[in-house]
């Protein structure tokens, strides 16, 4: 197989599969969260969170191939075991627990929020470590995604959440809702 010669050391591309398998590990877990939820969420709040869920999946399915690509074009393997997505995972499953429809999409909020922060470094370390403009301005497209997923989340609690004063109650904010 011939050399790979795009600009990047070994080093810099091996650094960048590296962030992209555990961006791909931490995706996967909340394809399957979100996807879980979207059949078990119950109460009159089902249809709303059914179909949001399913446009999320869908989307995470796209992104997960697409890093999948990437990982690929630099020369790598993207992760593709169940245990290796829970070894290189940021983010945790609940397995077992089926909360009530709030606290999942507290959850999914939760999640996401974490990969959109890991995402925020990855980009600095694309850029300023690897060189590789790239793959930040790749993970810059996923981080925006997982923004508006997060926000049209966080909208739904606070509007299943917020208290006759227009405020989210503090337990809600202790418990993760900023």
């Amino acid at each position: 197989m011939p050399k790979i010669n795009i600009g990047l050391t070994d080093e810099q591309r091996q650094g960048v599969i590296e962030l992209l398998n555990v961006g791909l590990a931490d995706m996967y877990l909340l394809l399957i969260k979100t996807k879980k939820y979207h059949w078990d969420v119950i109460g009159p709040q089902f249809r709303t969170l059914h179909e949001l869920w399913e446009e999320h999946y869908e989307a995470l399915t796209i992104s997960i191939d697409a890093t999948a690509e990437r990982t690929r074009m630099l020369g790598g393997y993207p992760i593709g075991t169940a245990q290796g997505f829970l070894d290189k995972a940021s983010i945790r499953e609940h397995a077992g627990d089926l909360p009530n429809a709030s606290e999942m999409v507290l959850r999914l909020v939760n999640d996401h929020e974490q990969v959109i922060r890991n995402l925020r470094e990855n980009i600095d370390r694309c850029s300023e470590e690897f060189h590789d403009e790239g793959t930040a301005d790749f993970l810059t497209g996923l981080m925006e995604q997982h923004e508006e997923m997060a926000w049209m989340l966080r909208s739904f609690l606070e509007g299943e959440q917020l208290e006759p004063s227009g405020k989210i109650p503090s337990d809600r904010i202790k418990a993760g809702m900023k």
